[in-house]
């Protein structure tokens, strides 16, 4: 019974934040280490249960460990395109757009389905966004900046401004949200979490660009009102941990996924 209502809850945790995206493209951007690949997958598994039809797009070709080809299996298994290299190149440190990132791109919201791109970290990982913009539908189109006020560089509003424009920049389009999603992996603490969306919230009053949601691992939500709740007035968005690197493991694991 209680595994029954722990997952009851995940998925109404996930359909809250879900709300929040109403445009048939999500594009997720950010920093280094910000949670983007974690919080992509997420959103793709929620929107994947409400039963549309998803397309992750893989465009991180920057970290080698930390990408969403690592899930491949469990998104295939839900039914969810993965858009990645094959064969040889499924995991090798290499810049590689594969031809069908820009199908995706130039496709993006025509049938009705949803499509998530994964963009790598800062400036230097939001150029492979920019080789697509101009295929992409901008009224279709969520580009959401990731604030992890935990990571260097991005402790403060001067930081997330100058890191937020040099993605913009680099990828093309501008930001129409921001996720709070403050951590310190398993050190993350309550006051981690809403420190976190007062650094987001500052972003918010500086640029005008709204905070959708907040996210956070699925052991913090019942912290703050359970799956129902809210934090600050935002969404909460219930994260499962999908995406280890090979020399990691997942808890309660014997071997790490990969």
């Amino acid at each position: 019974m209680a595994h029954e209502e722990k997952r009851g809850s995940t998925q109404e945790v996930a359909a809250s934040a879900l709300e929040m995206l109403r445009r048939p493209v999500t594009i997720l951007v950010g920093h280094f280490g910000s949670g983007k690949t974690e919080i992509a997958i997420n959103l793709a598994f929620g929107l994947r249960r409400r039963g549309a039809e998803v397309t992750l797009v893989d465009l991180d070709l920057v970290k080698p460990y930390f990408r969403c080809r690592i899930a491949k299996e469990a998104l295939e298994a839900a039914g969810i395109r993965l858009v990645a290299p094959k064969g040889e190149q499924f995991y090798a440190d290499l810049p590689i757009l594969v031809p069908d990132a820009r199908a995706a791109a130039r496709d993006s919201g025509a049938s009705g389905a949803r499509v998530i791109f994964d963009v790598g970290g800062h400036d230097l990982g939001a150029r492979a966004l920019g080789s697509l913009s101009g295929l992409l539908d901008r009224q279709a189109t969520d580009l959401l900046f990731v604030v992890n006020a935990s990571r260097p560089f991005a402790e403060d509003l001067s930081g997330l401004q100058s890191m937020l424009t040099a993605v913009q920049a680099a990828g093309r389009l501008a930001v129409t949200g921001l996720v709070a999603n403050t951590h310190l992996m398993d050190e993350t603490t309550r006051e981690t979490i809403q420190h976190g969306i007062r650094e987001a919230r500052g972003l918010e009053a500086a640029t005008g660009i709204p905070v959708r949601c907040c996210a956070m691992l699925h052991r913090y939500v019942r912290e703050f009102g359970g799956a129902s709740g809210t934090l600050e007035g935002l969404p909460i968005l219930a994260l499962e941990r999908h995406v280890v690197p090979p020399f990691g493991l997942l808890p309660g694991r014997r071997s790490a996924r990969v």
